[in-house]
């Protein structure tokens, strides 16, 4: 178990990367593996495109090149 201070900063870094949408890959890859062992999992290029995708609409491929 990690120290207090340790969780701490795991729980900060792991908030941060949310607020910014930087999901967790290791989660994603638990989650594939308990739910869904049947099927393919994204390599980490793939995974962190698609929830980019996700997050800001699709990109270039529905035709939008921005954020806003």
């Amino acid at each position: 178990m990690k120290p207090p201070s340790m969780q701490f900063w795991a729980i900060l870094r792991d908030s941060a990367r949310l607020m910014v949408g930087v999901p967790r890959y290791d989660v994603y890859l638990a989650h594939m593996a308990e739910k869904h062992p049947d099927e393919a999992v994204m390599s980490y290029a793939d995974f962190f495109r698609n929830r980019q995708d996700a997050r800001y609409g699709g990109g270039a491929s529905k035709g939008i090149s921005r954020c806003c």
